[in-house]
């Protein structure tokens, strides 16, 4: 069978690098079912986006490269840091210490083996529609005289508030009297 890989990003991550690299490293190398046991059980704060980061590089192989979900497996999983957020906390006499809330790129990649029979069935859709197109765009006796009938323009309505044309009639009316 083929192998192909598949990715899925997760970028500005409000989780240190440092703190979501201890739970990556649990579950690097594993196959997807027991790396979201893994997840489901870690009381880190990072394993939930990780989880959903799991997820969605699952769907896109089943449904961008076809591939057998059973046979997945994380081939890398990196923690990139991202930009850092500064703060000043206020300290005694005066001063100010600086706080650096970091933020975190994960990226990972998973490989596994391509599923033939979602491939055709995916294939075959995609070939449907395009002949139902080419038979809908022959022109028909209704279509013909729906694109030679000719419409006149709507006329525009005024522009302006009530109140301008409040004063527009005041004027005219004032204009005639004199």
């Amino acid at each position: 069978m083929e192998k192909n890989i598949t990715t899925a990003r997760l970028n500005s991550l409000r989780v240190a690098p440092r703190k979501v690299r201890l739970l990556v490293d649990q579950i690097r190398g594993k196959r997807v079912s027991d790396a979201k046991k893994i997840l489901e059980t870690s009381t880190k704060h990072a394993a939930r986006p990780i989880g959903k980061l799991l997820d969605s590089a699952v769907a896109n192989a089943k449904n961008n490269h076809f591939l057998n979900e059973s046979t997945l497996v994380i081939s890398t999983i990196t923690v990139d840091g991202g930009p850092t957020l500064h703060r000043w906390m206020p300290r005694a006499m005066g001063r100010a210490t600086p706080i650096r809330k970091r933020t975190s790129h994960i990226k990972i990649e998973l490989t596994g083996d391509v599923d033939e029979k979602a491939k055709k069935t995916k294939t075959k859709e995609k070939e449907a529609p395009k002949n139902e197109k080419a038979t809908s765009e022959q022109p028909t006796e209704t279509t013909l005289k729906m694109k030679t009938k000719t419409t006149e323009p709507k006329k525009m309505a005024r522009s302006g508030s009530k109140s301008a044309a409040k004063k527009a009639t005041v004027r005219r009316a004032a204009g005639r009297k004199k």
